[in-house]
């Protein structure tokens, strides 16, 4: 089969295809026969909202998993993808969401790993290193190849997994939410790059929950709920409404803002200094009732800054009060026991035991709670996930899964509800809907606004402007560490936001 388009790049000839495809874990159906063709030179998109088997997709188009049913085809012949190293050998290469690196080890022997040139039957690391740098260059990353990964924050270690890839030459790039944890200008990069990878004849499979990236990116669009493939949308025929309607069978409705209820003041920070811009002291109050936003760009400290409210960082200076008492620096026990809760950015790093059932996963903050004479109560928990898995809408609801088998949206829902067990008085969200889709987006602004009516304070940080603007009832704008602005979010705008990200000083 040849579809040559000139604008868009070389012949495009089927290179991977999956046909009737199923896949059940348990007594759950992830896949009911779902069938795609991945054509080179093309960008193809899967969408879906979160659970409705993108990822198990992916992951049987790569090797990670083999299919129940149905069959997989690679340049016309059938084929079975026996494990992820013959994936890669065919040239099909998966970039997971949930990234894959070895952080004791630097950015050459990462990007290598597994085909590592060797000279004299010895590692070749000169070799090793060019290779490396040639793969970073591509991806638009400044960093050395002896740069440790572990020295390395999110959206750096996304393009050293995104460098590893092309550097194995692959013919087939499948991104799993590429750009989730990227800034714009990294994101506006990989767009780039992905233009380039396509004009060079690579297809690319792009897993993403931004349907404005997806409608700039994708030349078709193929759409998945529960497991089943609900219509491929070509380019010139694609619209969001289109997409979110295939997406979700449903209407998605917008949180409404609400009036406001203050309370007391729940989180006060006086003369706060992080370790990463101690130059610049921060003072802030937030009620019971509130939802504050954290606006600031890369390096602007948001992280940093809630970390140090939690005690995961230790502060240079100044003082955080819960409800009026001072928390001792450094201490996260005694923050968590005073009532302060943080969903971190890296869920699966910092936030989950991915091994670990979800309803453990849900207990891990209140086993105390679920203990009799220091012995855990296992009846207890199961009560306590049923009733969270419930309220959450944890699809699938099967809370003795392991955590990481889930996806991102649902993952990020399991470290929430871990938090809800306890009843915060406090919550600080670093990325709450990081690499989630259109409907666990509003599902989750829906339970930060309920947490927020029935008296919690939330101080939640986000990269993405138009979230902080629909979310948040006010607006702390962060630079370099210091605030530049302390707006109504009912009368703020993107111009306003962002004046005072990146104004020197504004009076």
């Amino acid at each position: 089969m040849n579809d040559a388009d000139p604008q868009h790049g070389p012949d495009r000839t089927i290179v991977l295809e999956a046909r009737g495809v199923s896949k059940r874990f348990g007594a759950v159906l992830a896949l009911d026969e779902v069938s795609c063709t991945v054509r080179s030179g093309e960008v193809l998109a899967v969408v879906g909202e979160n659970g409705a088997g993108k990822s198990t997709l992916m992951k049987i188009l790569s090797g990670v998993h083999e299919p129940d049913g149905g069959e997989l085809r690679f340049e016309g012949r059938p084929t079975r993808m026996r494990s992820v190293r013959h994936a890669q050998d065919l040239g099909v290469s998966l970039v997971h969401q949930e990234l894959n690196l070895a952080e004791n080890l630097d950015v050459a022997a990462n990007i290598v790993l597994g085909r590592e040139p060797r000279r004299l039957g010895m590692l070749d690391g000169r070799a090793a290193s060019r290779i490396a740098d040639d793969a970073l260059r591509k991806v638009g990353l400044s960093i050395s190849p002896r740069t440790p990964v572990a020295s390395l924050g999110v959206g750096s270690r996304q393009l050293v997994e995104i460098a590893k890839s092309i550097a194995a030459d692959a013919r087939v790039l499948i991104l799993d939410e590429p750009t989730a944890s990227l800034s714009k200008a990294e994101a506006d990069r990989l767009v780039e790059l992905v233009s380039q990878l396509r004009q060079g004849g690579t297809a690319v499979v792009l897993i993403s929950h931004r349907l404005d990236e997806v409608l700039r990116m994708a030349d078709r669009i193929v759409v998945l709920r529960d497991g089943r493939q609900r219509g491929e949308i070509d380019r010139s025929e694609a619209t969001r409404e289109k997409i979110v309607s295939l997406m979700v069978g449903r209407d998605v409705e917008a949180v409404e803002r609400r009036p406001i209820e203050s309370g007391p003041v729940r989180l006060a920070l006086k003369d706060l200094r992080s370790d990463a811009h101690p130059r610049h002291a921060v003072d802030l109050e937030i009620r019971g009732g509130e939802v504050v936003g954290l606006a600031g760009l890369v390096g602007s400290g948001r992280t940093e800054l809630l970390e140090t409210i939690f005690g995961v960082r230790r502060a240079r200076a100044g003082v955080v009060e819960i409800e009026g008492v001072r928390l001792p620096p450094g201490d996260p026990r005694t923050a968590v026991a005073r009532g302060v809760a943080l969903v971190p950015e890296d869920r699966g790093r910092h936030g989950l035991f991915l091994p670990d059932p979800i309803r453990l996963n849900f207990a891990m903050a209140s086993l105390a709670d679920h203990s009799r004479g220091g012995v855990l109560s296992f009846q207890a928990i199961r009560r306590l996930a049923d009733r969270l898995a419930e309220d959450l809408h944890l699809r699938p609801p099967d809370h003795a899964r392991a955590a990481g088998t889930l996806s991102g949206g649902n993952q990020q829902k399991v470290v929430l509800g871990r938090w809800i067990a306890r009843s915060p008085k406090v919550l600080l969200l670093d990325e709450p809907t990081r690499g989630v889709d259109v409907g666990a987006r509003a599902e989750i602004h829906a339970i930060v606004r309920d947490l927020a009516a029935k008296g919690c304070a939330v101080l939640f940080a986000s990269s993405e402007l138009d979230e902080v603007l629909s979310l948040a009832d006010r607006i702390v704008c962060l630079r370099e560490g210091e605030i530049t602005g302390d707006l109504d979010a009912a009368d703020a705008g993107e111009e306003a936001v962002m004046a005072r990200l990146v104004a020197e000083q504004v009076a």
